[in-house]
């Protein structure tokens, strides 16, 4: 035992240069992401600030009991599900597939424009997203007058509760599509060429190439994006949705997570806020696990 520490202290100090290039990330990481554990206290006392978080009297689960049991629970549930999981279903082959048609293409110049072009808008804002949207679907926008010019009406994009969802989901596949392809291209260029020259000997078309080569080395990836996918179905940011919502739109758009800012920072009711935000990271890790643990026995003992 000593020997083994003897040995560890060796190595760290002769590898000192490689910790001191971690250690801004680990201390960031403690402090915002495992410091902030302490506040989940809140979550199981009827938090005043005046008394602090440890002079607060002790409720147990009565917040959870609250939310659980409250009309609002099964619609906000259900719109959380539907919103993520028709978010991922949706959005998680295209990157795939924007990656498997940039590496067919021939040209390396045409495919960094093509990135260029679909990599940006990732890099624009919620708000300004948001802020096209509501520019571009409005009653009198580009989209309504283009549809009524065609049928002789226009639809409530942004009022009608059916068009929230299919609004939100899309145009985050179209902001995140080219970003998201990023990992999925990477690991297309490492596929060796010997193989792909051999495929070409043998006469393999475009589609047996994708088949049996590129999507065999993208399956490991795949794999854990999905995994990591399904674990964050519960986590919808709150920005975007929060955004969209109109006063018309609200049965389909009021999520978890806007529920929880309005009730917490709008509100004030911190206690309840919390122990609505610790349920559905409970749910979250719950789904990860689970689905590791499918994926694993499908994938032949592969997993996160």
């Amino acid at each position: 035992m000593k020997q083994k520490m003897v040995a560890n202290i060796r190595y760290i100090k002769s590898n000192y240069l490689l910790y001191l290039l971690v250690a801004p990330a680990v201390i960031l990481t403690i402090i915002f992401k495992y410091v902030p554990i302490y506040g989940l206290l809140i979550a199981f006392k009827d938090y005043n600030p005046l008394n602090g978080i440890m002079g607060s009297e002790w409720v147990g689960l009565e917040h959870f009991t609250r939310f659980m049991s409250s009309p609002n629970f099964s619609i906000l549930l259900i719109n959380t599900l539907k919103l993520s999981v028709y978010g991922l279903l949706l959005g998680f082959f295209p990157p795939i597939i924007l990656a498997l048609s940039f590496n067919l293409l021939a040209s390396d110049k045409l495919k960094k424009r093509l990135q260029l072009i679909l990599y940006a808008p990732n890099f624009i804002s919620v708000v300004v997203i948001a802020g096209m949207l509501f520019l571009f679907f409005a009653n009198k926008g580009p989209i309504n007058n283009i549809f009524e010019s065609l049928t002789g009406k226009t639809l409530p994009f942004l009022t009608g509760p059916k068009y929230f969802r299919p609004l939100y989901i899309f145009s985050g596949i179209w902001q995140g599509i080219g970003w998201s392809s990023i990992l999925y291209t990477a690991t297309l260029a490492n596929v060796p060429p010997e193989l792909i020259e051999a495929s070409e000997i043998d006469g393999a078309n475009i589609l047996q190439r994708i088949w049996h080569i590129d999507l065999p080395a993208l399956k490991p990836v795949m794999t854990i994006s999905f995994i990591l996918a399904a674990g964050s179905i519960m986590s919808i940011g709150y920005e975007k949705a929060y955004l969209l919502q109109t006063t018309m739109n609200l049965p389909s758009s009021e999520i978890i997570a806007t529920y929880v800012y309005k009730v917490g920072l709008q509100s004030g009711d911190y206690s309840y806020s919390t122990a609505v935000g610790l349920f559905n990271s409970v749910i979250n890790l719950i789904l990860l696990v689970s689905v590791n643990q499918v994926v694993k026995k499908l994938n032949d003992g592969e997993g996160l």
